[in-house]
Parts: structure tokens; sequence; C-alpha cells
């Protein structure tokens, strides 16, 4: 019993705080489509490849370094632990400021190599130009949150969250609705809200009452040895967004054309809020299974994982049944039906996509419970598999298949076909465990 609570403490605020990210920017984009029109609102859609990337940066360092702290937290070694977290800010917060630097001196460049179009080109270099300053703070305050969680404080990562959403959408409505700022205000309100997350969590660690502190640290570079393989694995769940819907909006354009790019803008956001439920749950585990790793429980690890795919399949069942039940309920919140057609395709294209949601989490929930036992291989394997490797073969062949419906379908082969490798990569580790319990239960 012990063991469901303290999952349901880790797990819910995780899950709480990924769903806020999600619908927040959902949020951008009501107040984008609305206040500023449907060009704009499908610029957004191609800038999110970008901020998926460099968040999936962010999300690289944390999961692995929150893997290495919690296990060393696990094995009493709060040396090492301290020393992982400050250098990881460190090494955090130099990476993404180069590259909002790289960004800032080539616009152009960016904005066109993210697929925008005559009408859209100004809006995207106008979202990514303003955003980019505050790519620093979109990491760190990801890193800062996910080391509060191993810190064992989750409430606290709820609170950041919480603080962000409510700052962002104020400005939102502000900057877009009552100032006229159109996406660079969008832009600038989601940025704002980054750096008020970042500051409540860095409140929390000044305090001194955490397991995790500021201060000066040891350098250990040879950490990242470990710190790397194990947060590609939840890294490439990221950028898997990223590279989907790159690749998405490449193969719109050629089969569909650039009106649906507005349809796929709409289902992106409940894509995201979908993959980021599923993260939020393997997030929500993995201090907890890496503690039991590194103290020797592996039972516990298991039981952690049961309860985590278990609680992905109900998740999935929920969104499946919403999207094919209700599409037009979120369809209407971006469109107000002045173009029927477009309304009329975007919900039968909800409908088509909708199908891998009953796959995704299980594929998410194996690659992050790997991760936290040190499997990196295994991990990285799932993600990658989700993120490249499967959907890319996909986008290209169904739509030759099925046409448009192809396009739509192609999510759902891809999670099918990575939902297979990782059934076969958790029966051969099954064995192997069994392998390696025999001899000790032998009389």
């Amino acid at each position: 019993m012990f063991l469901a609570k303290r999952f349901i403490r880790f797990v819910a605020p995780s899950v709480l705080s990924m769903w806020i990210f999600s619908l927040y920017s959902m949020v951008d984009g009501f107040f984008v489509s609305h206040g500023v029109g449907g060009h704009a609102l499908a610029a957004v859609n191609l800038s999110m490849p970008y901020i998926n990337t460099v968040f999936a940066i962010g999300l690289i360092l944390a999961v692995g370094s929150s893997t290495v702290l919690s296990i060393a937290l696990g094995q009493k070694d709060q040396k090492l632990a301290n020393d992982c977290f400050n250098q990881n800010l460190v090494v955090v917060a130099l990476v993404c400021s180069a590259v909002s630097v790289l960004t800032l001196l080539n616009l152009d460049g960016v904005a066109r190599f993210l697929g925008s179009t005559a009408p859209t080109h100004g809006y995207v270099r106008e979202y990514v130009g303003t955003l980019a300053p505050f790519m620093p703070f979109f990491a760190v305050s990801y890193n800062l949150e996910v080391q509060v969680k191993a810190a064992n404080a989750p409430q606290v990562s709820a609170v950041g969250v919480v603080s962000c959403a409510l700052t962002n959408v104020l400005l939102d409505y502000l900057f877009v609705m009552r100032f006229g700022w159109g996406v660079a205000g969008a832009a600038a309100a989601t940025g704002i809200a980054q750096v008020v997350s970042t500051i409540i969590f860095f409140l929390f660690f000044l305090r001194g009452k955490a397991m995790l502190r500021f201060g000066r640290f040891t350098p250990r570079p040879e950490l990242y040895r470990r710190i790397l393989p194990l947060g590609l694995a939840d890294g490439m769940t990221e950028f898997s967004n990223a590279i989907v819907i790159f690749t998405f909006n490449q193969v719109i354009l050629r089969v569909i054309g650039e009106g649906a790019l507005i349809s796929y803008t709409i289902i992106s956001y409940l894509n995201t809020l979908v993959l980021m439920t599923m993260s939020g749950i393997s997030q929500g585990i993995q201090p907890l299974v890496s503690f039991y790793h590194g103290a020797g429980e592996p039972r516990y690890c298991e039981v952690l994982r049961q309860y985590g795919l278990l609680t992905a399949a109900v998740c999935s069942v929920l969104f499946l049944i919403f999207s094919q039940a209700a599409p037009q309920l979120l369809v209407g919140f971006f469109l107000d039906g002045s173009d029927p057609a477009l309304f009329d395709s975007s919900v039968q294209a909800l409908r088509l996509y909708s199908l891998c949601f009953l796959l995704i989490g299980f594929n998410v929930i194996w690659a992050g419970y790997f991760t936290a036992i040190e499997q990196p291989f295994r991990s990285l394997t799932i993600s990658m598999g989700r993120a490249c490797v499967l959907p890319l073969p996909c986008l290209v062949f169904l739509p030759m298949l099925a046409g448009e419906s192809g396009v739509w379908l192609a999510p759902l082969a891809s999670e099918g076909i990575c939902l297979l490798l990782a059934c076969f990569l958790a029966r051969r580790y099954r064995r192997e465990q069994a392998r390696q319990a025999a001899p000790h239960l032998a009389p």
C-alpha cells in the first residue's frame, strides 16, 4: 500500500505538470487563432519542432542527471548527488544559450528550414525570434522541476508549473487580444511564463532545506558517460514530437495542401497532451524506480512499472473515446465554423489520427522504465523507434497506399510496430532477470 501511495504522490504532480504545459500551449493556439488568424496558427505549428528540439536537449540532461543523482541518493552518496545537480544546471544553461544565439543570428534560415511558406514566413520568423532568448529558461526550468521531484518534493513541481501556466494565459490575453502584439505577443507570454517558473524553483533550492542544494561542486565530466545514454531515451521521446511534426508538415504540404496544416496544428495539440500525459507517468515513476534500483529492491521497481502501464492504459482509452465521440469540441475550440469544409476535414483527420493514442503510452512507459534501471540500450532502441526510425517510412509509404487517409494513419502504424519491438525487449529482459535469479533460488 505504501508503494501505491508513493506512486500517486509522484505521478499525479508529474502528470498535472505535463497537462498544464500542454493546455497552455493549446491556449496559445486559441489566442493566436482568434486574435491573429489561421495562417498565424499554422506558423505556430511550424515553429513547434524548434521548441521541441530545445526542450529535448533540456530533457536529455534533466532525465539523465535525475536518474544518476536519484541512484546516488538511494546509495546515500549526498556529495555525488549535489555535484551532479549543480554541474548539470551550468551545462544546460550554457548549451541552450548557445542555441539561442545561433538561432537569432540566422532567423530566416531557421524559418525556411521549418517549412515556412510565403503566407507564414513572417509569422514563423517573428514567433521563433521572440521566443529564442527565453530558451535557456525553458531548459533550466524543466531541469529544476525534475530535480525537485528527485529531491522528494513533487508538490513544488506542481506549484511551479501551475504558476507558469497562469502567467502564460494571462499574458496571452493581454499581449495578443488587448495589446494586439500578434504572434510575437504569444511568444513573449510563453517566454516570460518560463522565467516565472524558473524563479519559483530557484527559491525552493535556495531555502537550504532540500535534499539537493545550490553551491560549489567538484567537476565530474565523466558523469555524462552515464547521463547522456540515460537521458537520450526520454529526450528522443520529446525529439520524436519535433521530427514527426516537421515531417508531417512537409508531407501535408506535398500530399494534401497548405490548408491541412491548420488541421494538423489542432491535432498536434491533442497529440502533445496525450504524449505529455504518458511522459508525465513515466517521469513520475523514474525517480522512485531509480531509488529502489539503487537500494537493491527490484520487486518494488516491477510493481511501479505495472502501476505505470496500467495507468497509461486507462488514460489511452479515455483519450481515444473523447477523440472518437466528440472531436468537434476540440476542432471548435480553434475554428469558428466559417469554413465548413476545413472544419469537417479536421474532424475526420482527428478521428483517424487518434487511433494511435491506444499505443503511445506503453512505448513511453517501457522506455522510461529501462532508463530508470540503467538499461540505456533498450530504452534508446524504443525511443529511437518512435522518434524517426519508424514514423518516417510510414509517412512516406502509407500516403502512397491510402492517399490522404494514409497521412493520418501513419502514427498508428509506427506506434504499432514500435510496441511489438518494446514487447520483444521486455520479454528478453524478463528472461535475463529470471536466469540471474535462478542460481539464488536453487536449493
